[in-house]
C-alpha cells in the first residue's frame, strides 16, 4: 500500500484530512487547455490552469451570498447531520469529493461532533472518466471499513460525477448499488439524500480554492494518489474556515426540533432526474452539441465554467434573479452571450454551454 501523509490545507486537521499528493505543475492557458480537451489529445485532469484572483466585485457578491444564504446553509447542514445520525449507527466516515464536497464535509463534520457522533472526514479525488482515487479509498477502507462511509458533494449538476461514483464503487466489493452520496442541493435528482432539490446560490459554489482549503481541483496521476496544487498565490483571499465558522454560529442558534426531515423520496428523485435529462437533451439538440460535457447546469456549475473554461452561452431563467448576479457579471466581463430562457431550463436557474473550439 502506498504511504499516505494526510494534510489539511488551510483547514484544521480536525476539520478534514486531504488524501492527495501535493505536486508542482506547469499551468496551461485556458484556451490551449480547452482545445486539448475537446480534441481528445489530453484529458482535463492531466492539465491545470492558473486560478485567477477574485475581483473585488466577486468578493463582495460572495460576502452578500453569505449574508443572504448563511442561515439557510446552516439549517440544511444541521438537517443533513441529523439525517446521518438516524441512518448510520456506526462511526461516520465522510468522504468529500474534492473540491466541491469539501466545504460541506467540513460543516457536517463540525455539526456531527456537536451532536455527539464520532465522525472522520477525508477529502478524496474523483475524476470523470478516470474514477475515484482507488489508492485513497484502499487507505480509508483499511483504516475504517466500509460500513460508515458516506460520500459528500456540494450539489448535483447533470449527474456525471454521481454516475462516475456508481461505476467506480461497482468495481469495489461491499458497496450498495446506489452510493450513499449526500449533497446540499440535488436539482438533478440523482443523490442518495439532499437537503433540497433547489438550484440556489450556495456560497461555496461560487468560489474555488479560497473556500476549499486552498487546494486546486484534483490532477490525475496514473498509479498513484491523485494530485493537487496548493494555490499559495490566493492565500490572502482564503475564507475556508471563515465560512465554516459563520455557518457554525448560525447552526448553534437553530432549534433542531423545528427542522423538517431530509427529503428521502426515490419517486421524486426519479422524476427530477427525468426532467434533468430532458433539459440536457433539448439543449444538445438546440445548440448542436454532441459532447454533453459541454453543458454545465446549475448556478454553481455554470459559474465555475465561466471562471475556468471558454463558454459560448450562459442561459438564465431570469436575468434579474439576484442568485445569478455574479454569473451575469462574469459573463458580461468576458463578452459571453447571455440568453434568458424561462421555459426550457427545468429545475435549473442557470446553465453554461462551453464553446466548441475543436472537433469532438
Amino acid at each position: 500500500m502506498i504511504n499516505i501523509e494526510p494534510f489539511s490545507g488551510s483547514y484544521t486537521y480536525s476539520d478534514v484530512q486531504f488524501l492527495l499528493k501535493r505536486v508542482e505543475m506547469e499551468t496551461t492557458p485556458v484556451e490551449i487547455k480547452e482545445q486539448l480537451i475537446q480534441s481528445g489529445k489530453k484529458h482535463y485532469s492531466e492539465m491545470i490552469s492558473r486560478e485567477d484572483e477574485p475581483t473585488s466585485w466577486h468578493l463582495d457578491l460572495f460576502e452578500k451570498s453569505i449574508q443572504q444564504e448563511g442561515q439557510r446553509l446552516a439549517k440544511e447542514v444541521l438537517q443533513l447531520a441529523i439525517f446521518l445520525t438516524q441512518q448510520i449507527q456506526t462511526p461516520i466516515v465522510l468522504v468529500s469529493l474534492v473540491r466541491a464536497g469539501v466545504p460541506l464535509g467540513v460543516m457536517l463534520k463540525r455539526a456531527l461532533k456537536d451532536l455527539g457522533k464520532q465522525t472522520y472526514h477525508y477529502g478524496v479525488s474523483i475524476i470523470r472518466d478516470r474514477g475515484i482515487d482507488t489508492v485513497a479509498m484502499d487507505w480509508i477502507e483499511n483504516k475504517h471499513g466500509k460500513e460508515g462511509i458516506v460520500f459528500v458533494d456540494g450539489w448535483t449538476g447533470k449527474g456525471a460525477i454521481t454516475n462516475q461514483l456508481q461505476q467506480s464503487l461497482a468495481l469495489r466489493p461491499g458497496y450498495q448499488d446506489k452510493p450513499k452520496l449526500i449533497v446540499l442541493a440535488d436539482p438533478c435528482g440523482c443523490a442518495w439524500a439532499s437537503a433540497s432539490d433547489d438550484d440556489w446560490l450556495i456560497p461555496f459554489g461560487i468560489m474555488g480554492a479560497p473556500v476549499s482549503g486552498m487546494i486546486s481541483r484534483s490532477i490525475w496521476l496514473n498509479g498513484d494518489l491523485h494530485g493537487c496544487i496548493q494555490c499559495n498565490h490566493l492565500e490572502k483571499y482564503d475564507c475556508s474556515q471563515y465560512l465554516a465558522d459563520i455557518v457554525d454560529q448560525h447552526r448553534r442558534q437553530i432549534d433542531a426540533t423545528t427542522l423538517p426531515n431530509v427529503s428521502f423520496n426515490p419517486n421524486k428523485k426519479h422524476e427530477l432526474f427525468q426532467i434533468s435529462q430532458q433539459v440536457i437533451q433539448h439543449l444538445a439538440e438546440k445548440y448542436n452539441i454532441t459532447n454533453l460535457n459541454r453543458i454545465k447546469p446549475g448556478i454553481a456549475e455554470a459559474t465555475r465554467a465561466v471562471l475556468r473554461r471558454i463558454p459560448d452561452y450562459v442561459l438564465v431563467r431570469n436575468r434579474n434573479d439576484p442568485d445569478v448576479k455574479l454569473l451575469i457579471y462574469l459573463a458580461e466581463s468576458k463578452n459571453i452571450k447571455i440568453i434568458e430562457d424561462n421555459k426550457n431550463l427545468g429545475n435549473y436557474r442557470a446553465i453554461t454551454i462551453i464553446k466548441k473550439v475543436s472537433d469532438e
